[in-house]
């Protein structure tokens, strides 16, 4: 997470995977699998799998795709059994990095994982030693198309929203964990275009890094995990420099 806007990080991982949406697909199709094993195929009882099926349209996942994977994964034939692991160390100079990843084999992704650390300047650590610095929050994104700050603001107000941040082209909100779904649904009733919806990790403290090395290695480390298949989201809490 960058420590100014949300959009800018999503936007900037974004234009980065977006050549790349095979990766996107199996990334939410995982959390769609484990979902639907977890609390059925009917996204009307499943809060959980109606919001990981916007989150996948969100993301221009076909329907075709999405169905796909609900039937397989409510269906006898899906042997797949995912886990989820999340990994904690730190990047060059000590900044601290959060993996979470969902996969069939722990003995391959903590190598995998373990080996990037290692490699771009990092070392991975043991359970609760960076995730202690870190908070989880909602944040729903909304396109802003115009909008009027004091509507919007007594909307998400209504849905359980705690604080808002207008953009030029997006409205932020924040809220906690648990009010992220009717915040999500409420909005989305209000006819507001939502571009995404998810629970972030989010830093108390953020790290700058002074090196060209080190900011490097750092973005290395970063984009060897995006692309893997395995991890889900990585959080960190390095102050990552503003795009010019």
């Amino acid at each position: 997470m960058s420590g100014h806007s949300k959009w800018n990080n999503i936007k900037r991982k974004k234009e980065a995977t977006d050549a790349v949406k095979g990766k996107i697909f199996t990334k939410i199709g995982r959390e769609i699998t484990v979902c639907v094993k977890e609390g059925g195929p009917d996204p009307n009882n499943n809060s959980k799998l109606r919001d990981l099926i916007a989150k996948a349209k969100a993301n221009n996942v076909p329907n075709d795709n999405i169905d796909r994977v609900i039937k397989k994964a409510a269906g006898e034939g899906d042997k797949n059994n995912y886990e989820t692991m999340i990994y904690e160390g730190y990047g060059p100079s000590g900044v601290a990095v959060i993996v979470e990843c969902l996969t069939d084999n722990k003995n391959r992704t903590a190598g995998e994982v373990r080996h990037y650390f290692d490699k771009f300047g990092g070392n991975l650590g043991t359970s609760g030693c960076v995730s202690f610095m870190f908070s989880k929050k909602g944040f729903v994104i909304l396109e802003n198309t115009g909008l009027d700050e004091d509507t919007v603001m007594e909307d998400c107000f209504e849905f359980g929203g705690d604080d808002l941040s207008v953009n030029e082209e997006t409205v932020e909100i924040e809220c906690t964990p648990e009010n992220l779904h009717a915040l999500r649904e409420g909005l989305a009733s209000k006819g507001y275009k939502i571009i995404s919806a998810d629970v972030d990790e989010i830093p108390a403290t953020y790290t700058t890094l002074e090196s060209e090395e080190d900011i490097k290695k750092m973005n290395l480390l970063l984009e060897h995990l995006e692309d893997n298949d395995d991890v889900q989201n990585v959080y960190h809490n390095w102050e990552m420099p503003e795009e010019e």
